[in-house]
């Protein structure tokens, strides 16, 4: 069912920054009213210049231009081109899953989520940027593939559910990622600490 992905994602975050996260946090509460934002827009559509857009995507989009625009030149120029990497490789899977459907051999969302956070990994080191340029990425993909596929009197509403599912799923994937990578540090810094504690005893 289109949608349980995203809805079930996103209230187990909602649900851990609210209830769980440490309230110290200075972006806790932002997180959780953007999350709520999402969900509220996920099902709102209107049309503009003969597109046909979702506003939770679209609040996404908008979202991650802004914090993008805060950067430095040297770094915004790398956002982009990370962007645009991700924006090329998001059409490309689509026009494969047209043209040449076998190649996926499991679930669409799946594969879309592990290849997508697998480059945005690949491109930048902290959480934070990967969820940038992965959302801003992946909806101008949107557009884009939008854009193609009109061209051939199709039409394709951009940033239904089913692409929220993809976020959802690529952005806990990331959200995953990045606890393991800060695990290995935690972990070393524990039993460095037990060591030496036990050489002192010793």
């Amino acid at each position: 069912m289109e949608g349980s992905l995203f809805y079930w994602i996103l209230w187990s975050f909602w649900v851990y920054i609210t209830f769980v996260m440490d309230k110290s946090n200075r972006h806790r509460s932002a997180l959780a009213a953007c999350i709520l934002v999402v969900i509220i827009l996920s099902n709102t559509h209107f049309m503009v210049a003969g597109f046909e857009y979702y506003a939770g995507g679209l609040f996404l989009l908008i979202l991650s231009y802004i914090i993008l625009s805060k950067k430095k030149l040297g770094s915004l120029l790398y956002a982009f081109i990370c962007s645009f990497i991700l924006t090329i490789s998001y059409v490309t899977f689509n026009l494969f899953v047209i043209y040449d459907p076998i190649w996926v051999i499991f679930e669409k969302e799946w594969m879309m989520g592990i290849c997508f956070s697998c480059l945005a990994i690949f491109l930048q080191t902290s959480l934070k940027e990967r969820m940038l340029i992965f959302v801003s990425g992946t909806m101008q993909g949107e557009i884009l593939y939008a854009y193609y596929l009109r061209k051939f009197e199709l039409s394709y509403p951009i940033g239904t559910v089913a692409y929220l599912d993809v976020s959802a799923l690529t952005i806990l994937l990331l959200v995953s990622w990045s606890i393991l990578e800060n695990a290995g540090p935690f972990f070393q810094n524990h039993f460095h600490f037990f060591e030496k504690g036990k050489q002192k005893s010793s």
